[in-house]
């Protein structure tokens, strides 16, 4: 049979446009899983610039360094404007002309004049003050030894001193207020300071008059013997008292009986009450 023939024709033209037998493909590997990936990175160890990333980031700030940081950038900003407010002063007279540089030196020297005068007022002012204290201070003191003069005078204070004792004793009652007011001006003329005489203190204006077997002083009636007490330069006052016709030859003719004995110390504490004047007033301011 003709188609049998045919297929066994060693020259088939179907035969011939088959193409030729393809190699069988290479079995490639099947992928690790992402846990083997992940398995095996761990084991890898990170390197140096992993390690310096992992440190700088995320970055983590604690309060102490973000305050010292605050401080740093505040201490920089301030000597930043120093400097720059230092910078632009230089750069301003080192711009300036010449007569500005002369005005301003004549005004730096005439604010130190005035602040120069103005110190010395205030020491001027210091010194018055000081001066004005001790002023005060010495006037008081004055016053009030004034007021303690005063006062002896006029009996209202009591004093001390050296002076002399004067004694009459009037046995017959012959001695006279006439002759012991003598006595008291005699003293006085001699530099008596302070006279009590039997505890009556007496003063400018003391009066004597005679009393009935007595005498009185400034209405104070006392009786013998007479005791003076005088406060004065002994030296002075004794032989006042002795002169020849004086207060003790004068008594002792009364046949009264003196007697005059010195002191370094004698005490006047008879006081006598201050009075206000009724019409005298002091013309001082």
């Amino acid at each position: 049979m003709s188609n049998e023939n045919e297929d066994e024709s060693p020259e088939n033209p179907l035969r011939e446009e088959l193409p030729e037998e393809v190699p069988a493909a290479v079995q490639e590997p099947e992928p690790e899983t992402a846990e083997e990936n992940a398995e095996g990175n761990a084991e890898t160890p990170p390197s140096g610039r992993q390690r310096l990333v992992e440190g700088l980031w995320p970055p983590r700030v604690s309060r102490a360094q973000l305050i010292v940081a605050v401080l740093l950038f505040g201490l920089g900003f301030g000597l930043a404007v120093q400097v720059a407010s230092n910078s632009d002063g230089d750069s301003a007279l080192r711009g300036a002309r010449q007569e500005d540089l002369v005005r301003i030196l004549d005004e730096l020297d005439s604010r130190t004049q005035r602040l120069e005068d103005e110190k010395q007022g205030l020491e001027d002012q210091r010194t018055e003050l000081e001066n004005s204290s001790n002023q005060a201070e010495e006037a008081r003191k004055q016053t009030v030894e004034k007021e303690k003069q005063l006062g002896i005078l006029a009996g209202t204070v009591a004093a001390q001193g050296p002076g002399i004792t004067l004694t009459i004793d009037d046995a017959k009652g012959a001695v006279k207020a006439d002759m012991l007011l003598d006595a008291i001006q005699e003293l006085r003329a001699a530099g008596a300071e302070a006279i009590q005489v039997n505890g009556v203190r007496v003063v400018a204006g003391t009066y004597l008059a005679d009393s009935g077997g007595g005498v009185k002083v400034d209405g104070n009636k006392i009786t013998q013997p007479y005791r003076f007490k005088v406060i004065g330069k002994p030296q002075d006052l004794e032989p006042a008292l002795n002169i020849p016709g004086g207060v003790v030859q004068t008594l002792e003719k009364e046949q009264a009986t003196v007697t005059v004995n010195g002191s370094t110390k004698i005490v006047v504490d008879a006081l006598r009450p201050a009075e206000r004047p009724d019409y005298a007033q002091s013309s001082s301011r």
